[in-house]
């Protein structure tokens, strides 16, 4: 779970970045995401907000689904780094972590920052007994 200091501070820095590209106007709480990809790459995220909250996306599934946009898979990503303003680092939400467990390994790191604190956690600590669906047994065979 440990990554180095020039690592976490690498993703940091990109996930900081990516909070200034915020749509943010209702909560005024801009917020970042940064996915380290095993070949190195970095694909990011912010939240977008909406006046009809139910509709706004975090941060973390913008970046997820915008790597997926750009052609990663799941076991293409290797961790990723939140960031949020502010002197406490929050945990991802509720819909976030069901998401991170689609596309992330069990114990792939999750890491959130802010101006002040580290805070890291394993997939599996943020949503034990994830939903799982196999759907390879469900696939009918083409005829």
């Amino acid at each position: 779970m440990s990554k180095t200091i020039e690592q976490v501070e690498f993703l940091r820095q990109h996930a900081k970045r990516a909070s200034e590209k915020a749509y943010a106007p209702y909560s005024q709480f801009p917020v970042g995401a940064a996915i380290l990809m095993r070949n190195g790459d970095v694909v990011i995220g912010c939240n977008v907000e909406n006046v009809s909250y139910g509709l706004s996306n975090c941060a973390e599934r913008t970046a997820i689904f915008s790597a997926l946009a750009q052609g990663y898979e799941a076991k293409d990503m290797e961790t990723v780094m939140v960031y949020t303003p502010g002197p406490k680092a929050y945990a991802p939400c509720g819909a976030c972590r069901q998401v991170l467990a689609e596309f992330f390994k069990a114990e792939s790191t999750v890491s959130s920052t802010c101006d002040g604190q580290l805070r890291q956690w394993r997939v599996a600590e943020l949503l034990p007994d994830a939903f799982e669906f196999d759907i390879e047994a469900y696939r009918k065979p083409v005829s």
